[in-house]
């Protein structure tokens, strides 16, 4: 049995006691060999596969309150979660069939082939009825307390300074960088997604693919930020690929000419210029034509972009469910062979993003308050983001399934529903106190996974102790990460297909945790 690799911290005198002058003049060598051992790992990672997989990062934007998301609901636990989180925040404890109350979780926990009974029962936000469902059906894990993190970290060592902490915790900025590179102790080149996307496009995973791996619907992002730019993000629109306007006829014509002239140019700026633009008209045009062949499928009714947040909740348009509309349209594309009109991809890479979980004030429709109304509480601004991204990923979810295999695939291809996998990240949580109409910036927080393939209908990692000032607080309620991003991560990559040398390559700090992959798919 392979042994797991565990690196503890060792504090920088320890190091230099251990190791002295050798470490002088190593910093040169570092970044050749990164690369050496990412193109190791590309060839190391063999013959492309034959199967679909696709991985969207849903990335919520602001700190998302994962105190909200998942409540504990024995009633000793609910009383106590009830009384810190005041009556601003304080969803109320399950009552069975009232759907104004947290979502009772039927969870597999204890089971063969799950993980251990915690002893402890769960509820979602009643905003988000279709995550319910879909945890009961077995495809949705919720992983608890997951955050950026340099090693792991206990309270007293947090308390000491004795292992180094991520710097600028609480930061938006640098927490999302954090987040989106795992690379917390180290200035960032690349995202972990992009790096996967090195990695595959290095080894001919996309052999008949006619965009980048990495797909992004909200412009500009780190995760998938690669180190060798053979997977450069390709950004495209809710509406379709990114095409130049108002160039046509004559116009077109004469661009055309000018480019064609360019390309063959003495001067390599020049011709390095025309090959680029000409290569992005060509492809958003391929694009164009392509999404053109999906663009009335009956699945795509499962994305209604009206979002009602249930229980007498605002009725809204969704950005987040038009993006992942598109990124349907371009998984049915992408898996769909090229014989029938697809572009034969075996990997896609997706990023999509939301805002508005910066919930200091407004929170809730109960802001303000200091006695308890169950049906204020329940609404307000982060019932209307949770409803968004409960609907949204159930739309992914019911759509793939509607779509059944690739199309042009061989009969023993999986399904789609079993080839996608949704997860949700976020900058972090936020302080379980209420500050009087909402929360402030936390630090580990709670996300989801979503897809055929995850071990859904349990619940993976420690939930956090809530007290202030307990075993898993800094001391106002910012939960201490028990799982890191890194673990997180590694785990959703073992699944896309990256093997053991590709994942320290990807993870460099992998190895400093003892459970690399956390098993919820």
């Amino acid at each position: 049995m392979k042994r797991e690799f565990h690196v503890p911290y060792i504090s920088r005198r320890g190091f230099l006691e251990r190791f002295g002058r050798a470490a002088l003049g190593t910093s040169a060598l570092a970044r050749t060999i990164s690369e050496l051992r990412f193109l190791n790992s590309a060839v190391a990672q063999g013959v492309p596969p034959t199967d679909y997989k696709a991985l969207i990062c849903v990335f919520l934007n602001g700190g998302n309150d994962s105190n909200n998301l998942i409540i504990p609901t024995i009633p000793a636990e609910w009383n106590n979660y009830a009384a810190i989180r005041s009556p601003v925040l304080a969803i109320p404890n399950t009552v069975a069939g009232d759907v104004t109350t947290a979502l009772a979780m039927n969870s597999h926990n204890g089971q063969a082939g799950y993980p251990a009974n915690d002893n402890h029962t769960y509820g979602f936000h009643p905003a988000m009825p279709e995550m319910q469902t879909l945890f009961n059906a077995g495809v949705v894990a919720p992983v608890f307390n997951v955050g950026t993190l340099s090693f792991p970290l206990t309270k007293a060592q947090y308390s000491a300074g004795s292992v180094p902490r991520p710097p600028q915790l609480f930061s938006h900025s640098d927490q999302q960088t954090q987040w989106q590179t795992s690379l917390p102790d180290q200035p960032y080149t690349s995202g972990w997604g992009g790096r996967i996307a090195d990695l595959f496009t290095a080894a001919n995973y996309n052999q008949n693919g006619g965009i980048s791996m990495a797909v992004t619907l909200a412009g500009s992002n780190i995760f998938e930020v690669s180190n060798s730019n053979l997977a450069p993000p390709y950004a495209i629109t809710t509406s379709g690929a990114v095409q130049i306007s108002g160039i046509t006829g004559t116009r077109r014509t004469a661009l055309d000419s000018i480019l064609a002239s360019d390309k063959t140019s003495a001067n390599m700026q020049t011709k390095a210029y025309a090959d680029i633009f000409n290569h992005s008209i060509g492809q958003a045009d391929s694009l164009t034509l392509a999404l053109a062949t999906n663009a009335s499928a009956s699945w795509l009714t499962r994305f209604t972009t009206s979002i009602t947040t249930p229980n007498g909740g605002a009725t809204f348009t969704s950005g987040l469910m038009s993006q992942m509309k598109m990124v349907a349209r371009l998984i049915e594309l992408g898996s769909r062979s090229v014989a029938n009109g697809g572009l034969g991809m075996t990997r896609q890479i997706f990023f999509i993003q939301v805002g508005g979980y910066d919930t200091h004030t407004n929170q809730t429709n109960n802001q303000g308050q200091t006695t308890t109304d169950n049906t204020k509480v329940i609404l307000g601004t982060h019932a209307n983001l949770l409803a968004d991204l409960s609907k949204t990923m159930n739309a992914l979810y019911q759509a793939m399934s509607d779509i059944g295999r690739p199309v042009g695939s061989p009969l023993g291809t999986a399904l789609l529903k079993d080839s996608v996998t949704a997860f949700t990240a976020s900058d972090f949580a936020r302080t379980f106190p209420a500050n009087g109409y909402g929360s402030d910036h936390g630090w580990g927080g709670h996300q989801l996974v979503m897809g055929g393939a995850v071990k859904g209908g349990a619940t993976y990692g420690r939930f956090p102790v809530l007290a202030v000032n307990g075993p898993d607080d800094t001391s106002t309620g910012r939960w201490i990460p028990t799982t890191a991003v890194d673990q997180y991560a590694a785990t959703l990559a073992t699944w896309f297909g990256v093997d053991a040398a590709g994942i320290n390559t990807v993870f460099p700090n992998l190895g400093r945790f003892a459970t690399p992959n956390l098993g919820f798919i």
